[in-house]
């Protein structure tokens, strides 16, 4: 114990760098997984193969390597990002492949009847798919972004690779000055469940605000939508 409250103030520290680099990173998710997912339903190819490739770029390569690239080959060609910035991109962009495709494969999973029915009601492709589609799929997305979110976070460890002092790397820097291995290393393990079951309570508080069945007490889920869209 005497090592824990001896480099508690580095972990502490460290603590504090790993949420800002999730809390940033899940922003960059969100944008990108919304972005490349609409833009793989484009019915453009010029839209449609550029976000395909980039998918499939970030899910086919290590994150390690995505990192590496990043933060020691693109100086190279002359472009550079500090070690927060670099971090941040790299678990976004990756995490972001990754929601892209839980985006496209939930609005193209709603009933065709949806989309049958606002195009009878006239409204445009893209008042469609942001009046009607796109709420109706976000509780049904809300599931598999909590598992992102939580993998987005253990990733976080892997950022001491481009000189970040974040949890992992202040527990590893203890452990080798004091040599307290299994008191450090449990204290952050039950660190990184506490992170975990925090997100995983936001995404069911999410689940619950934005379930389409507590908004219809008085109209069913479908026809509460159409009227968000300004169509009686």
């Amino acid at each position: 114990m005497s090592a824990l409250e001896e480099y508690w103030p580095q972990l502490l520290g460290g603590l504090g760098m790993t949420v800002l680099i999730t809390v940033l990173g899940l922003v960059l998710t969100i944008i990108v997984a919304f972005a490349a997912g609409l833009a793989r339903l484009s019915r453009l190819w010029v839209i449609r193969a550029p976000a395909y490739l980039f998918i499939e770029v970030f899910r086919g390569t290590s994150l390690v390597v995505q990192l590496f690239w990043f933060f020691y080959a693109l100086p190279f060609l002359g472009i550079e990002f500090t070690p927060l910035t670099a971090a941040v991109l790299v678990l976004g962009l990756n995490e972001g492949s990754y929601a892209a495709e839980i985006v496209r494969g939930t609005i193209l999973s709603r009933p065709r009847g949806q989309t049958e029915a606002c195009i009878a009601l006239g409204l445009s492709p893209g008042r469609r798919m942001r009046r009607v589609l796109i709420p109706q799929s976000i509780p049904a997305m809300l599931p598999s972004f909590g598992n992102v979110f939580v993998d987005l976070l253990k990733a976080t460890a892997l950022v001491s690779l481009v000189t970040i002092s974040d949890l992992t790397f202040a527990a590893q820097t203890a452990r080798n000055f004091s040599g307290e291995t299994t008191i450090i290393f449990s204290t952050i393990l039950l660190v990184y469940f506490a992170l975990a079951m925090l997100l995983a309570g936001l995404t069911r508080f999410l689940e619950h605000r934005f379930a389409i069945d507590r908004k219809a007490t008085l109209a069913s889920p479908r026809w509460w939508v159409f009227e968000r869209a300004g169509v009686r």
